[in-house]
């Protein structure tokens, strides 16, 4: 059995709607959660006639923000294949008056909303990626407040939402005194490996972003920490032969069920929730060969950089171990039999202090809407930032949400659900103030 290491003590969240509750995970290392006094200390700007105004336009428009919803998700967006959702997403901004918006270099959509020079720039997010590849069937069905098809709450939603509250600014002709930047990101899910807010981040607006607020999820989420990943190939690799004359050499096949045998024997903490698992493996042509080769896909997870780190050694230990003794079983061979590790994708894990204006926003703005909210631990858009040093949380849209990733998704129209635009929307006043 592969040893691990000691578990450190995770904060418990509870996160209560208006008439219901469901516990969730929440983690900070560098600060405890915020307490209620420290919460209502922060000024809430919805007393302000033109925060109003804006408010009750963006609630009004509810039922066109649900229109965008629809016939955006009706749009393919497959991994590595935003190009045509993200030309339309910035058409739709361009539309409502930000003839600014426009597409970086590895295309995510940009639009500015100037405030004035010295103030904080936010950034409101959502991402224009699914996990669906192209050819799926996108169609958008409707039965009351239910709609169905892949990607209609992730993110859809999140995209539909910053359309309604840009449309809602012009409109009521509200000026922010920092500027708010919406974006549509490329490559959130998956094997994207989050390059969108990367390049946004190193590149598009690089030095800029004093605040990012990422809008993926349903109900009244609020992320503040930053569940990382590491995913990796492992390949086996040998000359191959056939089962019966070439039998006494090393299999890879044998190899990787070694290396999946001594991973499955890993002991993980509960807190701070650390996974692993082998999602995908791959190998061989026929049953009476000795394959040349046989793979398998890994996901590592935690919420502690530390913990991760310290799942990727041991992860790697496995890998060489089981070369080892397949090689050994076979000590007369001189048959080779090597193993590589290629790098799938990296998300870093992070923390930040929830005592940060940007935390204490989110949960004083939505208890201005009659909602409590704690921070919890994810993996979003709001990664890469958080281990850039940036603040940057991830919130959710309102309404529900089910069989997100598959063909069966589903979102819900619930009477509180128009309270998620409406959550951005005072985060981005708090944040960006009023002129």
């Amino acid at each position: 059995m592969i040893g691990f290491f000691s578990a450190r003590t995770l904060h418990v969240a509870l996160l209560c709607l208006a008439s219901a509750c469901a516990t969730a995970p929440a983690t900070s290392e560098t600060a405890p959660p915020v307490s209620p006094a420290a919460a209502s200390t922060v000024a809430i700007p919805d007393t302000d006639p033109r925060v109003r105004s804006a408010l009750d336009n963006l609630r009004a428009a509810d039922a066109w923000l649900i229109e965008q919803q629809i016939s955006i998700c009706q749009i393919e967006a497959p991994p590595f294949k935003e190009r045509r959702r993200a030309e339309d997403f910035a058409a739709r901004f361009r539309a409502l008056g930000y003839a600014n918006a426009r597409l970086d270099s590895i295309g995510n959509v940009i639009v500015e909303r100037p405030g004035e020079p010295g103030e904080p720039v936010l950034v409101l997010s959502a991402h224009l990626d699914t996990v669906f590849p192209e050819g799926t069937d996108v169609t958008v069905r409707q039965s009351g407040d239910t709609l169905r098809g892949p990607g209609i709450g992730d993110d859809c939603r999140g995209l539909a939402v910053l359309l309604a509250i840009g449309r809602s600014l012009n409109e009521t002709n509200v000026r922010t005194r920092g500027t708010i930047i919406f974006v549509g990101t490329v490559g959130e899910e998956g094997a994207g490996n989050l390059r969108g807010v990367r390049h946004l981040v190193d590149v598009s607006l690089k030095d800029r972003i004093d605040h990012f607020v990422s809008i993926d999820d349903a109900g009244f989420t609020l992320v503040t920490a930053a569940v990382g990943s590491n995913r990796y190939r492992v390949t086996y690799r040998g000359p191959g032969g056939h089962s019966y004359t070439d039998f006494g050499m090393p299999n890879p096949n044998h190899a990787l069920g070694r290396a999946i045998a001594l991973l499955s024997e890993v002991r993980v903490p509960e807190h701070p929730k650390t996974t692993y698992s082998v999602g995908i493996v791959a190998g061989g042509t026929t049953v009476n060969a000795i394959p040349a080769t046989a793979s398998m896909d890994v996901d590592l997870r935690s919420e502690s950089p530390t913990s991760l780190a310290t799942l990727d050694s041991t992860f790697r230990r496995a890998v060489a171990s089981a070369l080892a003794a397949e090689r050994a079983r076979w000590p007369t061979s001189s048959t080779a039999l090597n193993v590589k590790i290629d790098t799938i994708g990296i998300r870093p894990a992070g923390t930040q202090s929830d005592a940060s204006e940007l935390v204490r926003a989110a949960i004083s703005t939505a208890r201005e809407l009659g909602v409590t909210v704690k921070p919890e631990a994810s993996s979003t858009d709001a990664n890469y930032p958080i281990s850039r040093g940036i603040p940057a949380i991830t919130i959710g849209y309102g309404g529900i949400a089910r069989g997100t990733h598959s063909l069966a998704e589903i979102w819900i129209k619930t009477p509180d659900a128009d309270m998620g635009p409406r959550w951005a929307m005072l985060i981005a006043f708090r944040l960006a103030g009023v002129r």
